[in-house]
């Protein structure tokens, strides 16, 4: 049962990882905290789809976001996902 659960919460996040935006959203949060600007002019989107993006890896648990003034910056919070966007830059970057 606990490998169907861990089977279930990796595929969960290979699934956020597999969409080439959130990849480069977690790529750039991988180097430390970034606001929704920042990461706008970094991976070239809309800022409404950016808030979308954001808002669902932090329901599913992936990043976090503090407030600093008027700007919110976001950072990963699973160290499992930390680990593995190391890897795939180790092979693909």
């Amino acid at each position: 049962k606990e490998l169907i659960q861990e089977s279930c919460e990796a595929a969960k996040l290979l699934k956020t990882l597999a969409h080439p935006v959130r990849l480069q959203i977690l790529c750039h949060l991988a180097d430390g905290k970034k606001n929704v600007g920042e990461l706008v002019g970094c991976c070239g989107s809309s800022q409404s789809l950016m808030s979308q993006f954001l808002g669902r890896m932090k329901l599913e648990g992936i990043i976090d976001a503090e407030r600093d003034g008027q700007f919110t910056s976001y950072f990963i919070v699973d160290a499992r996902t930390k680990e593995l966007l190391k890897t795939l830059c180790r092979l693909f970057c």
